[in-house]
């Protein structure tokens, strides 16, 4: 079966998504620039989340050039990562009209953890359907960036209720952890 569809579903879901979360920010009713002081705390969360979802947009491509075609279970690996991802708007706007509490804090870690679990099982899944040998498992190698991503989301979950910054840290340190770009897929292909 071709990745082409594959990979054009999911650039639409990601886009869907990155959408109802701008159509989240709610426009002051003052006129005056003091009236966007409330409003700080939803547009970082949305800051924060638009950039993961950047990061598992240009993931999400890179990782399907790697491949040269997809099974049935692929296609339902790719839409458990992007259940998940649709749950971003809504942890999002929650976390940020609650400017950041402990339990709003704690599931966006949830959701970012469990989408996190669910891009390992695609990666795994299309490295099963191709050969052992393939570019792909090449490229992702023992994938440390997202083993590591794992524990500091799993950390980051129990931390949000004794701090909410320093979890809201931890989630900002994989993101930038991932914004440095892994070149491992583009380097591979280029051999």
């Amino acid at each position: 079966m071709s990745k082409g569809r594959m990979e054009a579903f999911s650039d639409g879901v990601i886009a869907i998504i990155i959408t109802i979360m701008v159509l989240e920010l709610k426009v002051p009713h003052g006129i005056e620039p003091t009236s966007l002081l409330p409003l700080i705390p939803v547009f970082l969360s949305y800051v924060l989340s638009f950039v993961f979802l950047g990061i598992y947009w240009s993931n999400h491509h890179h990782l399907l050039q790697a491949i040269k075609h997809v099974e049935g279970r692929a296609l339902w690996a790719n839409l458990h990562l992007l259940f998940w991802l649709s749950l971003i708007p809504f942890v999002t706007g929650w976390m940020g009209e609650n400017h950041f509490a402990a339990w709003p804090v704690a599931l966006y870690g949830v959701v970012l953890l469990l989408a996190a679990i669910a891009y390992f099982i695609l990666t795994r899944t299309l490295i099963g359907i191709h050969d052992k040998d393939s570019a792909l498992a090449a490229a992702i190698g023992r994938d440390f960036k997202g083993k590591v991503s794992v524990g500091l989301y799993m950390l980051a979950i129990p931390l949000a209720f004794a701090s909410a910054s320093l979890a809201c840290g931890l989630y900002i340190v994989v993101a930038i952890m991932w914004l440095i770009p892994d070149r491992r897929i583009e380097r591979t292909l280029a051999r």
